[in-house]
């Protein structure tokens, strides 16, 4: 019974990653990740596809071998970070102006906490 869930879930997480790649705000590696994790529990040869590919495969590994995150990747998502926390900044009203850009700092610090691959 698991192995149908797991694999629908996999499935939806690949797709997500992949109207990550076109859409700015939605991060793809995180996707691929989570899918790898479904796809080790329902459909083995779905996780080696993924695991080899040229380049999802290394962040993908990096993550479950180091908890590493890739160089690139960090200094993209602060620049997307800290753009999306001046939109809220000029964008938002009174208080709600403070929330992405606290957010973003929240995610920051714990981003760069990781290492790097």
């Amino acid at each position: 019974m698991k192995k149908p869930v797991y694999r629908a879930l996999g499935i939806f997480a690949v797709a997500l990653g992949l109207v990550g790649v076109v859409l700015p705000l939605l991060p793809t590696t995180p996707f691929l990740i989570l899918a790898a994790y479904f796809f080790a529990r329902s459909h083995p040869e779905w996780e080696a596809r993924l695991l080899a590919h040229p380049v999802a495969g290394p962040a993908i590994r990096g993550w479950r071998e180091r908890g590493a995150i890739p160089l690139l990747a960090k200094r993209l998502a602060t620049l997307m970070l800290a753009v999306s926390a001046l939109g809220g900044w000029f964008g938002l009203p009174g208080d709600w102006r403070y929330l992405p850009g606290t957010i973003g700092a929240l995610i920051l610090l714990w981003m760069w906490s990781r290492p790097s691959h």
